[in-house]
């Protein structure tokens, strides 16, 4: 099982070096057959390479079974001529990553500013909508036609609809409640949202087992900070799925603890739903669960369930308690000792 690490920026190495003791631990204690190789991305790239992503760095990544990516401060990159692509967002084009699987689950004992239990699901197109960087295959998705005029285009398209809807009714079928709520504004955006609509409910057909409703995006929101426990599924484009998956997870105990998972035809990659936060980094103050949650869906996603069991279960475990929680949750473990907290753990179990 051929992982690649990315250290990315920031806290990146800090995060993905305890996310490593974790993992490593989870397939030594399990048996997983892991074997990991790391390559520079980011300013480390940069200032060797000359760019932020160095192409045997995404042939690298094409031929791993999966890759754990850090955060990278992309905002921070020269620009594109000058070496600074956005790792992220290449790696999700070059490896052909349209699902984004972001879960929100309130953790037993972990403060959350939602008394309502929070276990759902985000499942988000990633290769299309409105983000300019990846929804054309030559050329930016936004124009600056006049200087004071600047226009974005979104891309919505049958097959792209069709596949997420697809990994979303499935996920839904395989969860106890099998419910998946669509996510739109097909009311203003009437022919691209109207497109996205006609193909999920196409498949939402295939699926008689699975309960459908279609929301607002607005409504969605409003919904989700008043009883986060209605949602199972949640399928959305591009950028609405964002967004709300930023809220979901805050909702449910902060993007620190936010996992998530890239899925394409063949390729996974493991990466924090947060950004680098160069203001902390090099400070051992850093929560590394998100990335760590991120690692754990990429093993369960390659066939290593328990040692992706035994990883939720000692996540839930330290966050449970103030003394191994790190301080962004009022604990005292600095990075790599709760990286190591929970390698014992595994360990011990």
């Amino acid at each position: 099982m051929d992982v690649l690490v990315l250290e990315g920026d920031g806290i990146g190495p800090e995060i993905t070096a305890a996310t490593v003791a974790v993992i490593t631990a989870a397939a030594a204690r399990f048996d997983v057959p892991l074997r990991l190789s790391h390559a520079e991305i980011g300013f480390a790239a940069l200032a060797r390479h000359g760019t932020t992503l160095p192409p045997e760095v995404i042939a690298a990544a094409k031929a791993a079974a999966g890759v754990i990516l850090g955060p990278v401060s992309h905002n921070a990159y020269p620009p594109v001529a000058g070496g600074g692509l956005n790792p992220s967002g290449v790696l999700r084009r070059e490896l052909g990553l349209y699902a984004n699987i972001r879960p929100a689950r309130s953790r037993p004992g972990t403060p959350r500013p939602v008394a309502a239990k929070t276990d759902l699901v985000i499942v988000r197109e990633n290769l299309e909508g409105f983000y300019a960087d990846r929804n054309m295959a030559s050329g930016s998705g936004e124009i600056l036609v006049e200087p004071d005029v600047a226009i974005a285009m979104r891309k919505i398209t049958a097959k792209g609809s069709a596949r997420i809807a697809e990994a979303a009714f499935a996920l839904a079928a395989s969860r106890p409640r099998k419910r998946v709520a669509t996510i739109h504004k097909a009311n203003v955006l009437r022919i691209s949202d109207g497109l996205f609509l006609s193909e999920v409910r196409k498949v939402a057909a295939r699926y008689p087992q699975v309960a459908h409703e279609e929301i607002l995006v607005d409504a969605a929101a409003a919904h989700l900070v008043r009883n986060p426990s209605r949602f199972d599924v949640i399928l959305a484009t591009n950028m609405f799925g964002d967004i709300l998956s930023d809220l979901a997870s805050e909702i449910a105990g902060g993007l620190g603890l936010a996992a998530s998972l890239n899925l394409g035809t063949t390729a996974a990659v493991a990466q924090a739903q947060h950004g680098s936060a160069p203001d902390i980094a090099g400070q051992d103050r850093a929560n590394p669960a998100s990335l760590i949650g991120s690692a754990a869906m990429l093993l369960r996603h390659l066939g290593a369930a328990d040692a992706a069991d035994a990883i939720d279960l000692a996540l839930d475990t330290a966050l449970s308690r103030p003394e191994t929680r790190t301080p962004d949750l009022g604990g005292a473990l600095g990075t790599a000792a709760f990286g190591g907290r929970l390698a014992t753990m595994i360990t011990e179990s």
